[in-house]
C-alpha cells in the first residue's frame, strides 16, 4: 500500500519570517499535528507543538529559529517506509512531494487509520514502552516542563503519594499554559507572571480521569481509542488494576511496530536521520548487523542510533555525537562516539560498541569455562 490515497493537500503553512507568537496562536486555536514552514514560497521544514514546549524563545522571534527538517515523502511512497521515516524524523507529519514540488502532507493519524484493521493481531503488551517517567501531583509545572524537555516525551502520567495513577499531563494540555499571551503587561510583570505559573502544582493542569488500556488489549482497539479521542498515547495498566502505571503506548510505538514486521530484518531506528551525510541508512544497518554477528548467541531485538549536532565546526563540518544502543537477548549494549561529520561519529561509536559486545561475549565464555571447571572439580 502506498500513501497516494491518504496524503492530503489540506495543511497549514507559515513563512519562516513569521513571528512565533502567530504559530503559538495557531496551535491553540486549530490544534494541527504540525505546521509546514516555507521560505520565499519554498518548503523549509516543519514546526511542532513539542518544539514550542522545549523553547524559552520569545513570541517576537522568527519561526526560522525553531524550524526543523522533516523527511520528504514521495506521493506514492510505501506506507511502511513512510511510518519508519516519521518515527526516525521524530515528527507527526511529513511533507509530500510530487514531481519535485510540495503537494501536501501525510500524518501519523492518516497512516494509522489506513492500517487499523491490520493491527488486531498485535497486543499492547508486545509493543508498549515499559520504562515510564511519571510526575507527582504536588510537583510544580516548572518540573513538568523540565521533565518533558529532558526526556523528549509528550506526556507524563501523574501519580499520588502512594504511586497510584490520578491523571496525565501532556504537551497539548500545557501548551497555552506555557505560551499564553501576556502582552498587555510590562516585561517585568510578564516575568513575574511566568514564574508564578511555573510554581502551580501539576494537579491544576492535569487531565483526569485517565484513559487507560491493559497489556492484553489489542493494538487495534487501543489505536481506535486514540484516534476517536485525539489522544497521542494511552497509559498502560496491568489487567485488573487501572491504578497502577505499567507503561505507555503511543502512536509512535505503533508506527515503529508497523515499520518492522519482517523477522529477518533488524529493527533499527535512527533519530535525526537528516544528519547522515555520506553514510546511507542501509550501510548503518549492515555495519550494526556485522558487529552483532560477532556474538553468535546474541539476538538484537531493537537498535537505536541517535545523532546530535554540536555548534562546533571544523572547516565547515559540524561536530556530531553518535549514540548506539542495542536491546538484545543478552541485555543492553551501547557505544558512544564523537567526530566531525556523521560518518566519523558513527564509526567511533561503532568501534566502542564492538568492543563492548566482544567483552560481553568474553565474560559469558569465562562464566561457561568457570562452570565447566567447577563441574569437573566436583566429579573428582
Amino acid at each position: 500500500m502506498d500513501i497516494s490515497n491518504i496524503a492530503t493537500n489540506d495543511y497549514i503553512e507559515v513563512e519562516s519570517e513569521e513571528r512565533l507568537g502567530k504559530v503559538r496562536s495557531i496551535f491553540e486555536d486549530k490544534n494541527p499535528k504540525g505546521i509546514i514552514v516555507t521560505e520565499a514560497g519554498q518548503y523549509d521544514g516543519v514546526i511542532t507543538e513539542r518544539q514550542l514546549i522545549g523553547s524559552h524563545i520569545e513570541d517576537d522571534t522568527r519561526v526560522a529559529a525553531l524550524t526543523k527538517p522533516a523527511p520528504k515523502v514521495d506521493r506514492t511512497e510505501d506506507v511502511r517506509d513512510t511510518a519508519r521515516m516519521l518515527v526516525e524524523g521524530g515528527t507527526k507529519i511529513a511533507p509530500v512531494f510530487e514531481a519535485g514540488e510540495l503537494w501536501g502532507i501525510v500524518s501519523e493519524d492518516a497512516i494509522l487509520e489506513a492500517v487499523l484493521e491490520n493491527l488486531d493481531a498485535l497486543t499492547v503488551g508486545q509493543i508498549y514502552t515499559e520504562n515510564v517517567v511519571t510526575i507527582e501531583e504536588d510537583d510544580n509545572m516548572g518540573t513538568v516542563i523540565n521533565r518533558l524537555r529532558e526526556h523528549g516525551i509528550s506526556r507524563l502520567p501523574v501519580v499520588d503519594e502512594d504511586g497510584f495513577l490520578t491523571g496525565v499531563v501532556t504537551v497539548h494540555d500545557i501548551v497555552d499554559f506555557v505560551v499564553r499571551d501576556i502582552s498587555k503587561t510590562t516585561r517585568g510583570d510578564r516575568r513575574g507572571e511566568v514564574e508564578r505559573m511555573l510554581d502551580l502544582p501539576v494537579y491544576d493542569a492535569m487531565s483526569s480521569p485517565v484513559e487507560t488500556v491493559t497489556v492484553d488489549a489489542s493494538v487495534e482497539d487501543a489505536v481506535e481509542t486514540m484516534l476517536d479521542n485525539d489522544y497521542s498515547g494511552l497509559v498502560v495498566t496491568p489487567a485488573g488494576d487501572d491504578r497502577v502505571v505499567g507503561g505507555i503506548l503511543t502512536k509512535t510505538d505503533v508506527l515503529r511496530a508497523l515499520s518492522y514486521t519482517e523477522e529477518d530484518r533488524m529493527d533499527v531506528q535512527i533519530t535525526n536521520v537528516e544528519l547522515l551525510d555520506t553514510l546511507s541508512r542501509q550501510e548503518v544497518v549492515e555495519r550494526i548487523e556485522q558487529v552483532a554477528s560477532k556474538y553468535g548467541d546474541m539476538r538484537v531485538h531493537h537498535a537505536h542510533v541517535r545523532l546530535h549536532k554540536h555548534k562546533e565546526k571544523l572547516r565547515g563540518t559540524p561536530l556530531i555525537m553518535c549514540q548506539l544502543r542495542l536491546r538484545t537477548n543478552k541485555g543492553q549494549m551501547a557505544g558512544t562516539g564523537e567526530g566531525y561529520g556523521a560518518d566519523n561519529a558513527f564509526y567511533m561509536a561503532l568501534d566502542l560498541l564492538e568492543r563492548n559486545v566482544l567483552e560481553e561475549k568474553g565474560i559469558e565464555r569465562d562464566e561457561e569455562y568457570k562452570g565447566q571447571l567447577l563441574r569437573k572439580l566436583n566429579e573428582l
